[in-house]
């Protein structure tokens, strides 16, 4: 493809380029060699030993595919399962996307190579990925359904994504990445590339179930278009080494909207440093940054920033911890206003489980476990508007048993 060889050269030349924030990690302490799995039919994926299917369904993933429009599958370096059977969405492997004429607009083309280490070892020794694509008009009927799963223990796994949305289209999707019930050690790279095209809307619900020694380095960057819509929701509630994020979005059509959400509890020797950035570029943009954070002795540093570079474009941005059983909280939010018009807010409070709260429940029959169970379900309760149903009882599915797990 044309303008690989210059892709090469730069990532080449930022290999040992330190992201601008978050733990530095050592890329030659792993292994990128391929690993080779067969690929497996329907049938074979609901043959998956039952541990391993638990950890599936705890990331969104069901083998079943009951109410899914598409499923992509891929278990180390090798793409196991990759199928959609609703008209108007295509679901294929990065690699035979790549032997496309049209995939010469996307690849490469919002996300910097040359950005820090990790996206140049992605460029460099790429695995594969998903490249999902609802065609213009079409509405996705049921959520597309993707998960990166790693199985050998000590692996670094290279991804790249990408999610076009055409004009006028629908599109949903949940995807999960998850470790196998034996796996320890090990870094997921995921370069992710968002098109939002004119009046299309794309929902994109990730959860991360992770071991605990896991490192996670996901890097991506979306557009959208006039009247375009991109909600980002993320949710992270098991423990992981270390994971450090920072989605950008760039709304470049007039009336382009933009909404992150994030959940994510911080257990003890966990490390998060994560947020999101949008800028606003158009009359008429809207963003939103909500998160909710819970330390039950694990480091959060939840960051937000928002660029209004125009008149008549509203922000607002939302940070909310809760310290359970110690750790650190830290919110960092930016709010940077650029001409006479715009209309930005912010909010972030940190704090604990008031003991009042817990009292009034315990005197209305419940037990302070059970009491204290109910007021971090109420916290972590977002409302996210144009969230579809079956997504959204997969969110709070996810939320019931990792609390379950937590407390």
């Amino acid at each position: 493809m044309h303008g690989l060889g210059e892709l090469k050269e730069k990532a080449e030349k930022a290999l040992q380029k330190k992201a601008p924030f978050g733990e530095d990690i050592n890329l030659d302490q792993f292994d990128s060699a391929p690993v080779l799995h067969s690929y497996m039919a329907d049938e074979d994926l609901c043959g998956i030993p039952q541990e391993e299917q638990k950890r599936l369904i705890m990331a969104g993933l069901d083998v079943t595919k009951k109410e899914r429009g598409g499923t992509f599958f891929q278990k180390d370096t090798s793409v196991i399962h990759c199928h959609s059977p609703q008209e108007g969405i295509e679901v294929l492997p990065v690699r035979k996307a790549l032997e496309k004429d049209w995939i010469g607009e996307y690849f490469w083309k919002l996300a910097q190579v040359d950005v820090d280490k990790y996206t140049a070892s992605a460029a460099l020794d790429l695995h594969d990925g998903y490249v999902i694509r609802a065609l213009p008009g079409s509405k996705s009927i049921y959520p597309v359904q993707a998960c990166l799963y790693l199985d050998k223990e000590g692996l670094q796994q290279n991804v790249h994504n990408l999610i076009i949305t055409e004009e006028g289209s629908e599109l949903h999707i949940i995807t999960g990445c998850s470790t196998s019930p034996h796996m320890k050690k090990g870094i997921h790279i995921g370069i992710s590339e968002f098109f939002v095209k004119k009046n299309a809307k794309l929902s994109f619900t990730m959860i991360h179930n992770w071991a605990e020694d896991m490192h996670v380095r996901p890097r991506s960057v979306a557009r959208v278009e006039e009247g375009g819509l991109f909600l980002n929701n993320y949710i992270c509630m098991k423990p992981v080494r270390s994971l450090q994020m920072y989605p950008t979005t760039y709304l470049e059509g007039e009336n382009a909207v933009a909404r992150f959400y994030s959940i994510i509890v911080g257990s003890p020797g966990s490390e998060y440093d994560l947020g999101g950035r949008i800028f606003l570029k158009k009359p008429g943009n809207k963003a939103e940054i909500v998160a909710r954070a819970i330390s039950n002795g694990g480091k959060i540093i939840a960051r937000g920033h928002l660029i209004g570079e125009v008149a008549e474009i509203k922000a607002h941005l939302e940070c909310k911890g809760l310290l359970l059983k110690g750790g650190l909280i830290h919110a960092i939010p930016e709010l940077e206003g650029h001409a006479d018009g715009v209309e930005m807010s912010h909010e972030a409070a940190v704090g604990k489980i008031a003991q009042e709260e817990i009292s009034y429940l315990m005197s209305r029959g419940l037990g302070e476990e059970e009491a204290t169970s109910t007021i971090v379900r109420g916290f972590l309760n977002v409302d996210i508007p144009g969230l579809p149903s079956q997504l959204k009882a997969e969110i709070d599915r996810v939320i019931e048993q990792s609390d379950k797990d937590m407390m």
